[in-house]
């Protein structure tokens, strides 16, 4: 277990390999053993990093200081502090979004940007957003974090091959501290890009789900607003698509580190 003091906060990583730098960074309510299919392939050729934000798994869990800006921030101070120049950094769900706002405002420390099941504007969602919003925080409120946790990990992965999955995913869910959680949640959905998404110019690769909660159409409306992002749609497959389809994914991933 490795922590770095950023920002007034520790943050828990691991570092594995050697070579050119791969950044991941988790989603909402979980850690980074959402990338424990893509270490092992990576780390033989690349150094794979993997952190637990602000508020996750074995890092700090600050009572108020959450967002986007401060999740981004914290990773320039991490990489700053490891000596690392640049990377190529991977976002998959809540880590796409502080993965675009480090785009945005360092873009300087980014090779690659690659957004997985994820959107330059939480705020700006339209319905399915508004619901999101709504529901997840009456969900929260009535019924606790170990509820919430199970619906998340059932609808992520609801067929019968995938209880392990399911299980594994809702266990680091429920796990969370209820505020971090929360915090976490609220301030993501009051976050977005807006029209600072148009002057993203890192190489960027965007990878969709057939079957994520937001359809492929709604990547294909952001990719076209940015300047050098291609769209990559890996079938039968939900949200979690890190986890559920790992083998698709690191093929996709590859070939676009590769391709530069």
């Amino acid at each position: 277990m490795l922590k770095l003091h950023v920002n007034d906060i520790d943050l828990d990583y691991e570092d594995i390999g050697k070579g050119d730098v791969l950044l991941l960074l988790h989603g909402l309510g979980s850690t980074k053993k959402d990338w424990d299919a893509q270490v092992p392939f990576f780390s033989k050729t690349h150094r794979v990093i993997t952190l637990d934000l602000r508020g996750h798994g074995d890092s700090t869990k600050p009572l108020e200081a959450y967002g986007v800006d401060l999740m981004a921030e914290d990773v320039k101070l991490f990489l700053d502090q490891l000596n690392i120049k640049t990377a190529t950094v991977v976002g998959f769900s809540m880590g796409g979004a502080v993965a675009f706002e480090l785009a945005a405002k360092y873009p300087q420390y980014l090779t690659n940007l690659v957004i997985v099941n994820s959107g330059p504007d939480f705020n700006n969602m339209g319905k399915i957003g508004d619901d999101l919003l709504k529901n997840r925080t009456e969900f929260l409120e009535t019924q606790g974090l170990a509820p919430l946790a199970k619906e998340i990990s059932f609808n992520m992965f609801p067929e019968n091959h995938q209880l392990k999955l399911r299980t594994e995913f809702e266990t680091r869910c429920k796990n969370n501290d209820y505020n971090a959680y929360y915090q976490s949640f609220v301030t993501l959905m009051n976050w977005g890009l807006g029209n600072r998404i148009n002057k993203i110019t890192t190489r960027t690769l965007v990878v969709a789900s057939d079957m994520d909660y937001t359809p492929v159409s709604f990547k294909e409306e952001y990719v076209d607003r940015l300047q050098n992002a291609r769209l990559a749609v890996i079938k039968n497959s939900r949200h979690g698509v890190v986890i559920d389809q790992p083998e698709a994914f690191n093929l996709v991933l590859h070939k676009f580190i590769a391709d530069e």
